[in-house]
């Protein structure tokens, strides 16, 4: 049996040889089979071995309509079910009470979601901010013409491709999950398109002018803030109460100003800083575990001297080691939950406009990609899983282009 990592790619073109059907087999999951028939249906299979040592398979379903994320799952739950001594061929599910899609959200697939997923409480929020008007729908009743007048009332309304394309995945993840559960026959959106979106994907950094400027209000932010203390301690020594402790000359105020400069320093995404330990931090590599990037992969990133020396003023202020966060909240410990309200106070004082917290990602590729740095070292430094997401960059580096053609004189 031929194997290969099955793709979308691949299950497109994918065609019977010579007139007969032919099994394929799944690299990336043993056990994960495609059977072609003669006429081109494809069905996805389960390949296992019984108790008495022969080869079989469990039929999963058609190809057309599970997608292959999905048939990988329903594989892994299949031989799982297996490896624990039970047989799940023989299994005759229960008959399943039919539901709406705001129960299923409420009762099953909201708190799966929440236990089993890092983004779970984020997915469950997309579902009921974005597909409120669905909740009251069976499931078996949501189909894909109503979700494309969503999509075109949405895009009429100036929601940009990319985010309407992101909440339809959430909510076909959803059903898919439903499916594979046998809460759904099919998967009534399995032939909705995903909308095209612009190539020309939004890549904000800031100006030497802007970076002059947020700076300035950095400093300035910093200024008030230590006068404030000295003005409060003197409230406090007026009327014969302990004072506070000041905030010395070579101190950050508070947590902000250090974040920004990690962050502009770093590339790293604002849930994984706010996720950040000092044992992370050794050797003068930053390390985003697994557990906290969004890839779900280990990234290490090198420190430059303005990030090891922000760093080091930090500990030494906070005295923080160990497990304890690097950002801690400010209201007593426990991770941080949010510090737009004074970032955006910064900006606005720095007449920045259009720059949102996760821009300063963009930042730090954009002035590697200007600096001559390769787009597979900045993929690395990112964490891309492959250079699609790079490429977004590549434009900021002309003369990588001049010097390849170049060549040829």
């Amino acid at each position: 049996m031929p194997k290969v990592k099955f793709t979308q790619t691949f299950l497109l073109s994918v065609k019977p040889d010579g007139g007969k059907g032919t099994w394929w087999s799944d690299t990336q999951l043993h056990g994960l089979r495609l059977y072609v028939g003669a006429k081109g249906k494809k069905t996805w299979y389960v390949g296992y071995r019984r108790s008495d040592g022969k080869q079989s398979h469990h039929k999963i379903g058609n190809a057309d309509l599970i997608s292959i994320p999905d048939a990988r799952l329903a594989a892994t739950d299949f031989l799982i079910a297996l490896a624990r001594g039970e047989e799940p061929w023989r299994k005759k599910e229960a008959p399943v009470e039919r539901m709406t899609l705001g129960a299923f959200v409420e009762r099953t697939y909201g708190p799966w979601a929440v236990e089993h997923r890092r983004s779970g409480s984020e997915t469950v929020a997309v579902l009921r901010r974005s597909f409120d008007w669905l909740m009251g729908r069976m499931l078996e009743e949501i189909s894909v013409q109503d979700v494309e007048a969503w999509q075109s009332a949405e895009r009429r309304r100036g929601l940009k491709p990319s985010s309407i394309n992101r909440a339809v995945t959430v909510l076909k993840a959803a059903l898919g999950w439903a499916v594979r559960r046998g809460m759904l026959d099919v998967h009534p959106l399995a032939r909705l398109e995903r909308l095209r979106e612009d190539t020309d994907a939004r890549v904000r950094y800031l100006s030497d002018e802007e970076r002059a400027r947020l700076f300035a209000a950095l400093d300035e932010r910093e200024s008030e803030l230590r006068a404030a203390r000295e003005r409060y301690n003197e409230w406090l020594a007026e009327r014969d109460m302990p004072s506070v402790p000041a905030i010395g000359e070579d101190d950050f105020a508070d947590h902000l100003r250090p974040m920004v400069l990690i962050a502009l320093n770093t590339g790293i995404r604002y849930g994984s800083l706010i996720a950040l330990c000092w044992s992370d931090i050794r050797d003068g590599v930053l390390t985003v575990r697994a557990a906290a990037s969004k890839s779900g992969k280990t990234i290490r990133i090198p420190l430059n001297a303005t990030a090891r020396d922000v760093l080091e003023r930090w500990r030494a202020q906070t005295g923080g080691s160990g497990d304890d966060l690097v950002f801690p909240s400010p209201k007593g410990g426990g991770r941080m939950s949010d510090c737009r309200s004074a970032w955006r106070a910064v900006l606005r004082r720095a007449g920045i406009r259009d720059f949102r917290w996760h821009d300063m990602r963009h930042d730090f590729a954009s002035r590697l990609v200007m600096a001559g740095v390769d787009l597979n070292t900045v993929r690395e430094l990112l964490g891309h899983a492959g250079l699609g997401m790079t490429l977004r960059y590549a434009h900021l580096a002309p003369e990588a282009k001049l010097r390849a053609v170049e060549m040829l004189d």
